[in-house]
């Protein structure tokens, strides 16, 4: 006989067990109303569920039994090395060495910020920039194949051409003219027909060749009426010991304002008002010979340039503190003055090329007898992000 307390919990278990089935009980019971209905004191046979109840399963018998467990006689996946993943290898660097035109000024604003705030290495470059010992040596080392890219003006580019230098323009860092004529205020005509008997000094082949050419031809004034000297790029100490009347080529933003402050007073003539075409004040230029080369490269380049641009005219201010944190010899009294109106030049689409202005700035050249040939704009001036 079974103990009364242990009947009850087998009838207890049986009844959940049925409680349990009751659902399925219901479905079956709604399609066979015949079927009979479970009590406690109904047999239940459980079926075995462990092989079909046909013999069709043996066809199957030897094929793997499904998603099944991988074991090593037979590896789902192919088995994990023991060890050590292979270094990812980081992307190549690109070396860029840029070649100023002077010392480093307000006017290459867009390069020093890009290299401070990284926007070249971004790029995957390593940019090196670097000042010339000579403000004519940047162009020859660049067309020796000695540095990848050189800052100069439009003018001497145009003149370097027709003299057979591979150079061709692939970025604008400022947009329009920067040279200036500076006279001396008792020493100003009143027109730029008193030109004649002035002493006008100069630092650049553009400015004497080019500049002072045009201004003088515009005036009627010959060249052999005008005493030119080389100042080899001592404007200021030229003007400040009295050893010119005046000097061709000036930034126009600054040498007045750097003479104010000496004391000095003097009367400024914008070339493009006088006679020379519009053109761009200051560019990059690359050796066209060896363009294939490093294209991706100077696009890479000429684009965080552009970044660079935008991030001054938006942040001027934070701008000037990078710019003189990084050069301490730009915190003078005359760049502070001159920032507002040197950033407002920087040219927004450094890669965009005038087409119009240097084949225009060509045919003044030839038609002035500065040159002897014209050269194709596609020969002076290109977008590196064009095909």
């Amino acid at each position: 006989m079974i103990p009364h307390a242990r009947r009850r919990l087998i009838r207890d278990a049986i009844s959940l067990m049925l409680l349990g089935s009751l659902p399925f009980a219901g479905l079956i019971a709604a399609q066979d109303s015949t079927a009979p209905l479970l009590s406690l004191d109904s047999e239940v046979r459980v079926l075995d569920l462990s092989r079909p109840s046909d013999t069709s399963w043996e066809r199957f018998a030897g094929l793997p039994s499904g998603p099944a467990v991988d074991t090593p006689s037979r590896p789902l996946a192919p088995a994990m090395a023991l060890r050590p993943a292979d270094p990812i290898a980081p992307p190549p660097v690109t070396d860029l060495e840029v070649m100023l035109d002077w010392y480093p000024s307000l006017h290459h604003a867009a390069l020093l910020i890009a290299q401070e705030r990284k926007l070249f290495a971004r790029r995957g470059l390593s940019v090196t920039l670097s000042t010339p010992a000579d403000p004519e040596v940047p162009t020859k080392l660049l067309a020796a194949a000695r540095v990848e890219l050189a800052v100069t003006r439009q003018p001497l580019l145009h003149l370097q051409v027709e003299q057979g230098m591979p150079l061709i323009r692939v970025a604008t860092l400022v947009g329009l003219p920067l040279a200036t004529l500076v006279l001396k205020e008792h020493r100003a005509p009143d027109a730029l027909t008193g030109l004649a008997g002035r002493r006008i000094g100069h630092s650049d082949r553009d400015g004497e060749q080019v500049l002072l050419a045009a201004l003088l031809a515009r005036h009627e004034v010959t060249r052999e009426e005008v005493d030119s000297p080389n100042v080899h790029f001592g404007l200021e100490q030229a003007m400040a010991l009295e050893r010119v009347d005046g000097v061709i080529g000036a930034m126009r933003h600054l040498l007045p304002r750097q003479l104010a402050d000496e004391g000095m007073a003097v009367r400024t003539y914008p070339v493009e008002e006088h006679g020379v075409p519009l053109h761009d004040g200051l560019i990059l230029v690359a050796n066209r010979d060896r363009l294939a080369q490093h294209r991706d490269g100077i696009q890479r380049f000429v684009a965080a340039v552009e970044e660079a641009t935008a991030w001054i005219l938006n942040h001027p201010d934070e701008a000037w503190t990078l710019l003189v944190t990084t050069q301490p010899t730009l915190d003078t009294r005359a760049n502070r003055a001159a920032w507002p109106e040197i950033r407002a030049r920087l040219s927004l689409r450094p890669a965009a090329v005038d087409q119009a202005r240097y084949a225009n700035f060509e045919t003044f050249l030839f038609e002035a007898g500065i040159i002897k040939t014209r050269t194709p704009w596609e020969r002076l001036a290109m977008d590196p992000g064009l095909p």
